[in-house]
């Protein structure tokens, strides 16, 4: 942030010092957004009990809200690019704190799947906004290490942490309180907003790309949709290969109309740099690996090891720690001097080295000798490799176009975890329940071969996503070949367009 607006030029020691209790304003605001991918997950037993959901619908608390997060977030970052990234980042602030006190005061099932739709919907306004508005208050290489280093670590341990307050709040309070505790975050920031964060106009003589719209947020909400039916009704189900095909052909025109929309949604520029395409797809790998494991390592701990909501919460702890620690103290530091795939790639070798020791876990493994070290490492993990992530994918965009190019960031993360959640899932759900058929030959011993049938299904879907964390590297390593920021284009001279 500048004495001047928010992404225009200014003078040299003119820097507002108000800048970094913005960081924090726009912090609180994403962090608000990544604890709601999970917060609601420990909480859904108790939610489901109270409104009296179907196992087969109870889903639908996780995915309306990533649905409508990963659907609309192309949407969100032209909006924010058009109408000005403060003002969206304001509405979405507040429409997402009405859209959770909707949901918190929810009597049917239906009431709360709309509410966690709409706060999807907010999301997709408010996460491109905030980090657009990060993006172009922090252009100096040394401070936006710092400013990505703690985006990164809150991108990163955000759903960790959800765990830990979704357990406080669901044993000490009530399942409603994981939806209710956006409202004082929001209000908060809403107030820092107004305050302290300063932005350009948008460019209000431009056109939405409504075509592009269509076709664009269509098609990823179709791919969404199928990874997360893919799910209870599996692969070959034919809805979910209707979703599947309506997503790729969507998907497949919708690049086909950037090409000659007068106003693209997204300028295939964006796209088409190697080391922003590169920082995408690495993304969507990496979090198709973590948010499988989140979700695996949340039943392990309370259904097979017994733990209790915040007793489970307080387990992540050490790879939220691991994830701050990689991102502030080791990525933000050394990106200065160093390219980001020295940092991506070490970064997921670690994260996969740590699924590795993952995939030893056994019904009555110990905490402290065979699940925390794996933790650590994969945090170290991601914390080397969110940080610079963002910085480098976000890095020499024209001002007009970094509420889309933030969208797309936060989109890869979205379908990601969509794709995780559904691969993963369903390939633990698919081997426990073949392994459990060959092995129960005893009845007597139900219980015991259901639970390490289970296990087993956890540890095969681990193998498979310390995979997909080796692909990232691999991914990272060939693709990310920008330069230390000190050495190559400055963060605040972007790259221009080119010409049509």
């Amino acid at each position: 942030m500048s004495a001047t607006r928010t992404g225009e030029s200014a003078a040299p020691g003119q820097a507002d010092p108000r800048r970094w209790w913005g960081l924090v304003v726009i912090a609180l605001a994403q962090l608000m957004v990544v604890l709601d991918a999970t917060i609601v997950n420990i909480a859904l037993p108790s939610a489901q009990r109270d409104l009296g959901m179907s196992d087969g619908n109870r889903q639908w608390v996780i995915t309306a809200y990533t649905l409508a997060f990963g659907g609309l977030l192309l949407l969100g970052g032209r909006v924010a690019d058009l109408v000005g990234r403060k003002r969206t980042f304001v509405f979405g602030l507040i429409g997402f704190a009405a859209a959770s006190a909707f949901g918190g005061a929810a009597t049917t099932p239906a009431m709360l799947f709309g509410a966690r739709a709409l706060q999807g919907v907010f999301a997709a306004v408010l996460a491109p906004s905030a980090l657009s508005l990060l993006t172009t208050t922090f252009t100096d290489p040394r401070e936006r290490g710092k400013a990505f280093g703690i985006y990164g670590a809150l991108a990163g341990s955000g759903a960790a942490v959800g765990f830990i307050v979704g357990g406080v709040l669901t044993e000490y309070l009530n399942w409603r309180w994981c939806l209710y505790v956006n409202i004082p975050i929001a209000v908060i920031a809403v107030i820092g907003a107004f305050a302290l964060l300063h932005d350009r106009p948008g460019h209000t003589g431009a056109r939405l790309d409504v075509p592009g719209v269509v076709l664009g947020c269509g098609g990823l909400v179709a791919l969404v949709y199928g990874f997360s039916e893919a799910q209870p009704r599996g692969w070959t189900d034919p809805l979910v290969l209707a979703l599947f095909a309506a997503g790729v052909v969507l998907l497949a025109v919708f690049v086909w109309w950037q090409t000659r929309a007068p106003s693209p949604l997204l300028p295939l520029h964006i796209i088409r740099d190697r080391n922003r395409a590169g920082c995408f797809l690495t993304m969507m790998l990496a979090v198709i690996g973590m948010f499988g494991l989140f979700l695996f390592m949340t039943y392990y701990l309370q259904v097979i090891l017994g733990y209790s909501p915040v007793k489970t919460g307080l387990a992540f702890l050490p790879m939220t720690a691991a994830i701050v620690i990689g991102s502030t103290q080791i990525s933000a530091r050394l990106l200065r001097h160093v390219g980001p795939r020295m940092l991506m790639v070490p970064g997921m070798l670690l994260a996969s080295g740590g699924m590795v020791i993952l995939t030893q876990m056994t019904v009555d493994s110990a905490y402290a000798s065979e699940i925390l070290p794996a933790l650590i490492l994969m945090g170290l993990g991601m914390g080397l490799t969110f940080m610079p992530v963002f910085s480098t994918a976000t890095a020499g965009v024209a001002p007009q176009d970094s509420g889309v190019t933030s969208a797309t960031v936060n989109t890869s993360q979205q379908v990601g975890g969509s794709i995780g959640t559904a691969l993963l899932n369903t390939v633990a759900t698919s081997t426990s329940a073949s392994w459990i058929t060959s092995h129960l030959t005893d009845p007597t011993r139900r219980e015991q071969v259901v639970r390490e049938g289970i296990v087993h299904g956890y540890t095969v879907a681990i193998w498979l996503a310390a995979g997909i964390m080796l692909l990232a590297g691999l991914v990272a390593g060939l693709m990310v070949t920008a330069k230390a920021p000190k050495h190559g284009t400055p963060a605040d001279r972007p790259v221009p367009e080119p010409v049509a």
